[in-house]
């Protein structure tokens, strides 16, 4: 127990700290202490402050009495990173500051306090013909922006790279309260880079309250390709090819079984919404309907016999431009053994870049949780190899539990190839599950009951799994308390980023145990 969050006089003091509240209330205080996949220690309060200043003061009020402070955003993790280690901590929600500060067409950049989500971002830039070069993950819908970059998260652009190395300057509240900006708004770096010492740092050094991100122009034209490969050495070589060519702004891929489970989810055929989106990204009315007739005709079936699958998406200042890079995308694929098959799945999603999230639970309501690597092109098929015989060793016990094992690939940038393993397992359903779906899509899911047999197996997997992705020198995005980072960092770096907690969070109490820290 924490004595001063039992007192009223601490709601009291934060409740003037400015525009806001202060949440106690047991329901809400349990869904603050859970992420997607585990359950944290539940906090004494929640402070949800409406204004940065708010914000500010809240915090130097909860700095007096000591108190562990652990910023949340749009909840969509699942590596503890935002779940509070030990009772007594304030969680300091982000979502209501949520406003889109300033877009500056002349100087073309953007700032947006920390809360705002990656969709209500798009919604305003897009009108205007401009967008960020890293522009959300696909739970953007809830996903904030302050997230993504204290998570370094990626998805769309990931061509460019991951969504931190992209933000100019920041706008962070430290651990007494005081604002500190972290660098230049229009250019990165103004000397030593303060900026990227914030970003990926999980809330472990200040609470980000606005960001400030550079703005390009969005695409006049797209080309979509999807391909089949039979191998996974003929996927991989192609996608490899393609990102070093820097051929296509999105290049990703499913493996036989996570493509069944993304075809049982998607009604590609039905979604009236998502077909009526791309005809309207295609350019034009004719053209619109021409490749919307497309989608309807592919239907589900077009990739039933492929064994992995990837999809591109390729952009330029003309249609010309784009087709050339997925022409020579297409002579990749030829070399590498693969074929094309009908287009429909990266046309949907880029014309839907941000749908519900339904897809944090499996096709018929199971579990579902990721974990992940980025390693070098050169170990890319050493890694999956590697998976494949991990999953070999607990073949039976995963079948006996009906436990379902993925993948889905991605590069980020001309260097980094990202596979991420997804399980689905029958379980019981949490809180943050039942507020994020949909209510109608909810309803038609089955309710499992708890299963903590499978759940130990999918949370020694995930552990097998990260250990394998250390092996193979591999990196991760959104570290929280999943990934083990002081025993992948050189001493020396462990150490400066010891001494930078010191200083901007002497008495440790920001995010505690973050990172390692």
């Amino acid at each position: 127990m924490n004595p001063v969050l039992d007192d009223p006089s601490l709601t009291d003091a934060l409740l003037e700290a400015g525009p806001g509240k202060v949440v106690t209330d047991p329901q809400e205080l349990a869904f603050a202490g859970q992420d997607v996949f585990s359950l944290g220690a539940v906090p004494k309060a929640i402070f949800r402050p409406d204004t940065v200043e708010a914000l500010s003061r809240g915090v130097a009020i909860a700095a007096a009495p000591g108190l562990a402070i652990v910023p949340r955003g749009g909840g969509m993790s699942y590596t503890s990173g935002y779940l509070p280690a030990q009772e007594g901590a304030l969680v300091v929600d982000l979502s209501a500051l949520d406003r889109i500060v300033a877009v500056d067409e002349e100087d073309m950049t953007v700032t947006v306090e920390a809360g705002c989500t990656w969709e209500a971002l798009y919604r305003e830039l897009h009108p205007r013909g401009l967008r960020t070069p890293l522009w959300g993950t696909l739970s953007g819908t809830k996903a904030q922006i302050g997230g993504g970059v204290s998570q370094n998260g990626v998805f769309w652009g990931a061509g460019r790279g991951t969504i931190a190395p992209s933000v100019l300057s920041l706008d962070v509240v430290l651990a007494d309260g005081r604002i500190m900006r972290t660098g230049h708004e229009g250019f990165r770096p103004f000397g030593p880079d303060v900026t990227g010492l914030f970003g990926g740092d999980c809330g472990a050094f200040g609470i980000k309250a606005r960001v400030t991100m550079p703005l390009i122009a969005e695409a006049k034209a797209f080309a979509y390709g999807s391909f089949a490969f039979d191998s996974a050495e003929g996927f991989m070589s192609a996608s490899s090819a393609i990102a070093r060519a820097g051929l296509a702004t999105e290049c990703f891929g499913f493996d036989p079984f996570l493509q069944a489970q993304r075809m049982k989810r998607d009604s590609l055929v039905k979604d009236a919404k998502s077909l009526v989106g791309m005809m309207k990204s295609q350019g034009g009315f004719w053209k619109g309907i021409k490749e919307g007739a497309k989608v309807v005709a592919a239907g589900r079936s077009f990739l039933d016999d492929a064994g992995f699958s990837v999809h591109t998406i390729c952009e330029g200042r003309n249609q010309a431009a784009a087709d050339a890079d997925l022409a020579e995308i297409r002579a990749i694929v030829a070399r590498s053994g693969g074929r094309e098959v009908e287009n429909t799945i990266p046309k949907i999603m880029r014309a839907n870049p941000f749908p519900p999230v339904n897809s944090m639970v499996g096709p018929s309501g199971e579990r579902w949780v990721p974990v992940h690597g980025v390693v070098r092109h050169g170990r890319a098929l050493a890694t999956l190899n590697a998976i494949v015989a991990l999953y070999a060793e607990h073949a039976d016990a995963m079948e006996r539990l009906d436990i379902g094992a993925g993948y889905l690939f991605m590069t980020a940038g001309p260097t980094g190839f990202l596979i991420e393993p997804v399980f689905f397992w029958p379980d019981a359903m949490t809180a943050i599950h039942e507020r994020s779906l949909e209510p109608a899509h909810l309803a038609k899911l089955t309710r499992f009951p708890a299963n903590a047999e499978a759940r130990a197996l999918v949370e020694t997997l995930r552990a097998r799994l990260i250990a394998l992705f250390a092996e193979q020198d591999a990196v991760h995005f959104q570290i929280g308390r999943a990934y083990p980072l002081e025993p992948r960092s050189d001493p020396a770096t462990w150490a400066i980023l010891g001494a930078v907690k010191q200083a901007v969070d002497p008495d440790g109490r920001m995010n505690p145990g973050v990172l390692g820290l």
